[in-house]
């Protein structure tokens, strides 16, 4: 079921690739699209959480983590691209696995949006790419002790550019217009798209990219060890079992 939520939210952001003249479709259309899709994302990850058996204890921590996340969301925003929540995604989907990763990933983005009034048309990208970010944590391989905080750690950098790269893809398709020589264009082939893509993102977006991977990378070293172990022991008392 994890397989279909991840295709569905792939194809929610590289649908512009095969876009082609004539289509009929404009891009104040593209955010109505995707919010379209995101509650089929939803629905194949809770039915996967209902299918691991997930009690209320579960939920309780499930919440709690998404409200921290959502509460530690507004100190960097805006400075620099540090983002100090996508530790707390990676670690929660590390002990929880991958579908409680991706839930936790939506959720602390959505409630954030409600905290901080950050609601608009960007929120169900931000929402399943945040998810992208605890599911790859709980599809990491298994590790122990150091090796374990530096996969990690790898993961927090790798993650961070890609949120980075989702998210401006979201928009780079649609928001700047085309009459520039980074401008989306649909009459070529998806290749050469990407290729401009990775040019505009690399000229506009490198800064808060690396900041974000950086901030990860520090705040997984710093914090992980102490934090997977007392999330493994509520793990023990809900239904889950500790990765």
């Amino acid at each position: 079921m994890l397989v279909v939520a991840c295709l569905l939210g792939l194809a929610a952001f590289a649908w512009p690739l095969f876009l082609r003249p004539g289509s009929g479709i404009e891009p104040i259309q593209a955010p109505l699209l995707f919010a379209a899709v995101l509650p089929l994302v939803l629905a194949v990850v809770v039915s996967e959480l209902a299918g691991n058996g997930m009690d209320v204890k579960g939920l309780a921590l499930l919440g709690v983590l998404s409200a921290v996340g959502a509460i530690l969301r507004p100190l960097g925003a805006g400075t620099a691209g540090l983002e100090p929540i996508f530790f707390l995604l990676i670690i929660g989907g590390r002990v929880f696995g991958p579908g409680f990763g991706f839930a936790q990933g939506a959720i602390t983005l959505f409630t954030s949006a409600m905290l901080t009034a950050g609601v608009g048309p960007w929120l169900p990208h931000q929402m399943v790419a945040a998810g992208f970010v605890g599911l790859g944590a709980g599809l990491l391989p298994k590790a122990t002790g150091r090796a374990e905080v530096a996969v990690l750690a790898a993961w927090g950098f790798v993650s961070a550019f890609a949120f980075g790269w989702l998210m401006d893809f979201a928009f780079w398709p649609f928001g700047i217009g085309n009459a520039t020589q980074l401008s989306f264009n649909r009459w070529a082939t998806p290749l050469e798209n990407l290729h401009v893509f990775v040019i505009y993102n690399l000229v506009t977006s490198m800064g808060w990219n690396l900041g974000r991977a950086l901030t990860s990378v520090v705040l997984v070293v710093l914090i992980a060890p102490g934090l997977l172990h007392v999330l493994r022991r509520a793990a023990r008392r809900a239904a889950f079992t500790p990765r």
